[in-house]
């Protein structure tokens, strides 16, 4: 039986697993960047009934490169080292796109960030993204949880 989403999506796919090391930070990140804001999504759906228009916008508020950086840095001395390095690869890795409403070095932090939880979410860790998240949102207090 599958452990994780991941795990799950693997075997109902028929995809081999791969090793983590062989994952760029940046493909981390790609995936880290979607499993955030669905957890960001899912607290704010499952708290209630809410018109689309104004989850959409609590959710945007979360899930935007400035909040990514903040969290990241409200989060440094709870890492890991192996989450850490990630952290810092992500973040010292050269994206090829642009942040819209970001700061380059926002945009460079968030992606480390989104790279700590691409990186958890693979190894199927969700529990700890779980973690981090919610204390994110506790140090840097975030209404969503009211």
């Amino acid at each position: 039986m599958a452990s994780g989403l991941n795990d799950y999506l693997n075997e109902k796919f028929n995809i081999e697993p791969k090793d983590i090391r062989t994952y760029s930070p940046l493909t981390l990140a790609y995936i880290g960047d979607a499993i955030f804001d669905v957890v960001i999504r899912s607290i704010l759906v499952n708290k209630g009934n809410t018109a689309v228009n104004k989850l959409h916008q609590r959710t945007s508020s979360v899930v935007k490169a400035p909040t990514q950086a903040k969290m990241a840095a409200a989060l440094m001395e709870d890492f890991t080292e192996e989450e850490a390095d990630w952290y810092r690869r992500g973040r010292n890795s050269k994206p090829h796109t642009k942040a819209k409403n970001a700061t380059t070095m926002d945009y460079l932090e968030a992606t480390g960030f989104e790279a700590v939880m691409g990186y958890l979410y693979l190894t199927g860790n969700m529990d700890r993204v779980c973690e981090l998240v919610n204390l994110g949102i506790e140090r840097l207090e975030l209404d969503i949880l009211e």
